[in-house]
């Protein structure tokens, strides 16, 4: 598997397939056992802080008073993925203008600046969300993974965080792998698939491995793939088939470059 600059890629399959698996394998968090990545040149591990990163939804207490900007913030002084400003050698009143700035741009781009000093904890799920993005984004990365960014969200806004990566995707040139069950909501947006099927597993293009032949196959019961009179591809019935444990580790080569 290779994710390109610039490139929208999802990752898809049944819970416990291994797609949370290979994120962590991608930040150097678990060892492979078998093959080889090469991580925006480097081993798995070295080139994190040039990675961002949005673990599986965390809820928010409606009683976190922490508010958004805040939360992302935290990507430039506290998040485990994050990279400081690289200001040492400035004055602390320059270093906090500059981190202000950089908070106040990160917002923009996500569009949240209209909610952006609520606590959190009183953030729907479809604001929060953006917010989150933004923490991941601020340090600039080069590679962007999502794990499961669109778990518990309406359909609304399933399509609108869609969306939103994928804009973020082409303006910035940051390559995308994003986890997650449903392609639906990301057909539209995405360059190419990878299904992850108990010990099978199908990538390419959406009209390539989108089709009822393809994913019939993948997924060894029938599986229809329509599309709607505006042209849009339709997965229906996709099917949740059991994960094996032993195909946790992929073996083969595994590319993520920048």
């Amino acid at each position: 598997m290779r994710v390109g600059p610039g490139e929208f890629v999802a990752l898809l399959g049944a819970n416990g397939s291994g797609k949370s698996t290979l994120l962590q394998a991608v930040l150097g968090a678990l060892p492979l056992s078998a093959g080889r990545a090469s991580v925006l040149g480097r081993a798995p591990g070295q080139a994190n802080a040039a990675i961002g990163y949005l673990p599986q939804r965390r809820a928010f207490d409606p009683a976190v008073r922490l508010r958004g900007r805040d939360i992302v913030r935290l990507g430039l002084d506290g998040d485990r993925w994050g990279v400081g400003l690289p200001l040492a050698w400035a004055r602390a009143g320059s270093r906090r203008a500059a981190a202000r700035e950089r908070v106040e741009r990160s917002i923009a781009m996500v569009g949240a600046a209209g909610f952006a000093d609520r606590p959190i904890g009183e953030c729907s799920g479809g604001d929060q969300q953006p917010l989150l993005i933004a923490q991941a984004l601020i340090g600039r990365p080069e590679l962007f993974l999502l794990d499961e960014p669109l778990d518990s969200l309406d359909l609304p806004n399933q399509a609108a965080v869609a969306a939103l990566v994928h804009r973020l995707c082409r303006d910035a040139g940051v390559a995308v792998l994003l986890v997650a069950h449903d392609v639906n909501p990301l057909l539209p947006y995405i360059d190419r698939v990878v299904y992850l099927a108990g010990v099978a597993t199908q990538q390419g293009p959406v009209e390539q491995v989108i089709t009822s032949a393809t994913l019939s196959s993948l997924y060894g019961v029938p599986v229809e793939v329509l599309r709607a009179s505006d042209g849009r591809l339709v997965v229906v019935g996709q099917p949740e088939p059991p994960a094996h444990h032993h195909d946790r580790h992929a073996h083969g080569h595994g590319h993520a470059h920048g």
